[in-house]
């Protein structure tokens, strides 16, 4: 059952501005894209994380300056059965965090498939970032940090090594999509005051609520 979480930051000022954006993740099974997700969102890591079936929707803000950035975040499925159901995720979908494990090759190169699919089918000015996860494993490391940044150079990505499991790069990764963002008001102002973000900037600043449960 999909989980929708939302951001508090601990002492937060009301924010004048507030965007609301559509997120995808997608990548290879088991690549960690619901635990990178997670750990955005609510600042856990399960390490046995339950496979997404189809997939799961949550929620979390971000604080740029006097914006509040929103993020509605899709994590889909990465079974090659659920491929097909892909498009109807990442249709309308302004950010996409396409995600490889840097100890298997294979899915960096699944990950390129991803890539050029949504260049091709998805918005025109989508945002992609690409994020090289597990890299707390990188005693294991088959896919070299060069690698990876030579292709999102490229292509035009925003790219991290992140890790899920220790937290490394997560809320960068998220505050640098934030910031490519366009920064138009997409809620009414007035109510501006009632939403309160994490505060990416703030390490101080990690509080997190669910509003439902699994």
């Amino acid at each position: 059952m999909s989980t929708r979480g939302t951001g508090r930051a601990n002492g937060s000022l009301p924010q004048t501005k507030i965007c609301q954006f559509k997120l995808v993740l997608l990548g290879d099974m088991a690549v960690g894209k619901s635990s990178l997700v997670l750990r955005f969102v609510k600042g856990q890591f399960d390490e046995f994380q339950e496979t997404t079936i189809g997939a799961a929707f949550l929620a979390q803000s971000v604080c740029l300056d006097d914006t509040t950035v929103k993020f509605e975040i899709w994590d889909t499925a990465g079974q090659e059965r659920y491929h097909s159901l892909a498009p109807m995720y990442y249709r309308g979908a302004q950010a996409a965090i396409v995600v490889f494990d840097i100890t298997k090759p294979e899915t960096f190169e699944r990950a390129k498939a991803w890539v050029k699919e949504l260049q091709r089918q998805a918005s025109p000015n989508i945002v992609i970032a690409l994020a090289g996860n597990k890299a707390d494993l990188a005693d294991k490391r088959l896919v070299e940090y060069e690698e990876a940044q030579t292709y999102a150079e490229d292509t035009g990505l925003l790219f991290m090594e992140t890790s899920a499991k220790t937290a490394m790069n997560v809320n960068e990764l998220f505050l640098a999509i934030a910031k490519k963002m366009p920064k138009t008001d997409t809620q009414n102002p007035t109510h501006a005051a009632r939403h309160r973000g994490v505060n990416l900037q703030d390490p101080d600043a990690q509080s997190t609520r669910s509003c439902c449960g699994n």
